[in-house]
């Protein structure tokens, strides 16, 4: 598998990311170990999480999803295989938020026992911290890699002028500067990326490693009706968002691209990211082998230009940009 260069940093990920914040939550711990398996199996190496996944559910206090990939790299010693990303500064209870220099040494060290592993690949912000100096995060995070811990950095959330601000903190000052960035993005959900982000981290070499690559599970097609939607709770969730004229419209689309290549709405979805100027390497998760191989599929996909300009006609939105 090709693997990308991960904005200016030597990390080398595979075309696609396996989102782990299905670990511990949709699926237990044999199923993750398998489906992880599977993931380097299939050629992958590119594995992301967070320190608060999965704090939503019931019972839970965060770290669940980091605590099952620890044990998974214990048991099958394939750490020197996986591109590791992390996050950190979503509320983890006790006040323990944000990315205080304090908090961001305390919570890696956190993650870290979690893992199971002596360095994090990509250590992320999960969202920005207006309370903190972007100069004092950036110091921590700096101190993080001279001291081995953390190879590179990255941003999650962030908005076009607290990237671009971000960045020259770092450039001014000689610290670690953001070689990724993680914004929400899919064939529905263009413009916000589209108009200022991605110029941005063209730009300024910043990799993108997008999350919500499938809407939620819309683009995959299996809502089309308000009664597909109540199949399931998700389902219902985005029912409101996707099910209206333009989200059908770019189900029909995706149908006549998938039928001649003999694929599916969800890997011509997945292609149709991973062929867009910018994007590294869209997340996706999966909760079993057979999502799994779909997205096997979607990575091996090569989409014609005319499907491109068809997939980017249906699900043009104002303000959005196409090629």
């Amino acid at each position: 598998m090709q693997l990308r260069s991960l904005g200016r940093s030597d990390l080398k990920v595979s075309p696609l990311a396996f989102g782990g914040n299905v670990f511990g939550w949709t699926i237990d711990e044999a199923l993750s170990f398998r489906l992880l398996d599977a993931w380097l199996d299939a050629g992958f190496n590119f594995i992301d999480t967070a320190d608060v996944y999965s704090s939503w559910v019931p019972g839970h206090t965060g770290g669940e999803s980091e605590t099952i990939i620890g044990k998974w790299l214990r048991q099958t010693g394939k750490r020197n295989r996986v591109v590791l990303a992390t996050k950190v500064g979503k509320p983890m209870g006790e006040g323990k938020v944000g990315l205080a220099p304090a908090y961001i040494r305390e919570a890696v060290d956190a993650s870290l026992r979690r893992l199971q592993t002596d360095h994090i690949d990509l250590y992320q912000s999960h969202d920005d911290d207006a309370n903190t100096p972007l100069a004092d995060s950036l110091g921590a995070f700096g101190e993080l890699v001279k001291a081995g811990k953390v190879r590179a950095i990255g941003a999650s959330n962030y908005t076009a002028p607290r990237l671009a601000e971000a960045l020259d903190v770092a450039e001014r000052n000689s610290l670690p500067r953001y070689e990724s960035l993680q914004p929400l993005y899919n064939l529905y959900d263009r413009a916000v990326f589209e108009e200022a982000l991605e110029p941005l981290c063209i730009e300024r070499g910043v990799g993108v490693i997008n999350f919500y690559a499938l809407a939620a599970g819309f683009l995959t097609g299996k809502y089309r009706s308000e009664a597909d939607a109540a199949k399931s709770k998700r389902g219902g969730s985005t029912t409101k968002k996707y099910l209206n004229a333009r989200g059908l419209r770019i189900l029909d689309a995706l149908d006549a691209v998938a039928g001649p290549l003999g694929a599916t709405p969800c890997q011509v979805a997945i292609a149709w990211q991973i062929a867009r100027p910018g994007i590294t390497a869209p997340i996706a998760s999966a909760t079993s082998i057979q999502q799994l191989d779909e997205l096997v599929k979607a990575a091996q996909l090569k989409l014609a230009p005319e499907a491109i300009a068809a997939l980017d006609a249906a699900s043009s939105e104002a303000g959005a940009t196409t090629r």
